[in-house]
């Protein structure tokens, strides 16, 4: 095991990854969810401004509010992810308070915090509203087909990085931009690498940018669970051709070599399938319900993925 050392850009091991992402006052599972939903509406438009843009694209000023109740203090600047998360939890702590689940006298906390009644309720909720029936023995064997590799025993890999961190405030667009950009570079060169060292060194919020970006061996266990997964599975060698999405930032990867590992039998990875489809399952389902939530509601300066019927495929 490598890895630059820190645990704070993805690449370090899930521990110290665990303990430098934000505090969460959500489950868990809620929170695994949310970010998975979120990430889905970086494109859905505004259905209203209560208040003026802020002063870049990437953060949202002024309060935005779900059916009247605020998600944000007047001068707290939140960029737009963040804020969507407070809207779909808001909008389901009100769902919850509809169904009878929650007091009526439950209110949001501080900065976005829920209390220990709400996210109780929400969980009640969500099991009651989303029931996710276990994925039959087919559609788990073809799920095992299509990704060989996904529970290989053993797999490693070489790997590079340029990490264009995100942080509060920053033109998340703008960076992305600039993310893409150094992708496509990198992806043309033909010098032996010496350009990713070299972008690594000038670019990376990584600590392993002085290094050339090199990060050693790592397995799975080695990254953070939304790193791995863009990363490992595959036979991919070289800059891969998109950017690795984590809870902190955008990365440009390299993989500069492979050792693929075993190939446990279907048997022995049944449940790990089970377990992968019904969250992929689940979280499609929270995405629809949400979508119900939202076009039911009266929602302020935040953008927001809302169904107009309330059938939603």
């Amino acid at each position: 095991m490598s890895g630059c050392g820190t645990g704070s850009c993805g690449c370090g091991s899930t521990d110290s990854s665990a303990a430098a992402a934000p505090a969460s006052t959500l489950t868990p599972t809620q929170t695994a969810a949310y970010e998975a939903l979120v990430a889905t509406m970086a494109d859905a438009p505004v259905q209203a401004m209560s208040a003026p843009a802020a002063s870049g694209p990437g953060a949202v000023a002024g309060i935005a509010r779900i059916n009247g109740v605020a998600l944000n203090a007047p001068h707290e600047l939140l960029d737009k992810e963040a804020l969507r998360q407070r809207a779909c939890t808001e909008l389901l702590r009100q769902a919850a308070q509809q169904a009878g689940l929650l007091s009526a006298d439950d209110v949001p906390g501080a900065l976005g915090a829920i209390s220990t009644e709400a996210s109780d309720a929400i969980e009640q909720l969500l099991d009651r509203e989303l029931p996710i029936p276990d994925p039959s023995e087919e559609a788990c064997r073809r799920y095992h087909e299509a990704h060989p590799a996904a529970h290989a025993q053993g797999e490693r890999a070489q790997l590079r990085h340029v990490l264009f961190a995100v942080t509060p405030g920053v033109d998340v667009k703008q960076l992305r931009l600039r993310a893409e950009a150094l992708l496509i570079d990198l992806r043309c060169a033909d010098d032996g690498g010496a350009k990713f060292s070299e972008a690594a060194a000038q670019w990376s919020n990584c600590p392993s940018g002085q290094q050339g970006g090199e990060l050693g061996w790592l397995t799975r266990a080695d990254c953070a669970p939304e790193f791995a997964r863009d990363v490992f599975g595959s036979a991919e060698i070289g800059v891969l051709a998109r950017l690795v999405h984590s809870r902190f930032g955008l990365h440009v990867v390299e993989v500069v070599a492979r050792e693929a590992g075993q190939q446990p039998a279907f048997e022995d990875v049944r449940q790990a399938i089970a377990l992968t489809l019904r969250q992929q399952a689940w979280v499609n389902a929270l995405r629809q319900y949400l979508q119900l939530l939202a076009g039911a509601a009266v929602v302020e300066g935040v953008a927001l993925d809302a169904a107009e019927s309330p059938l939603v495929q």
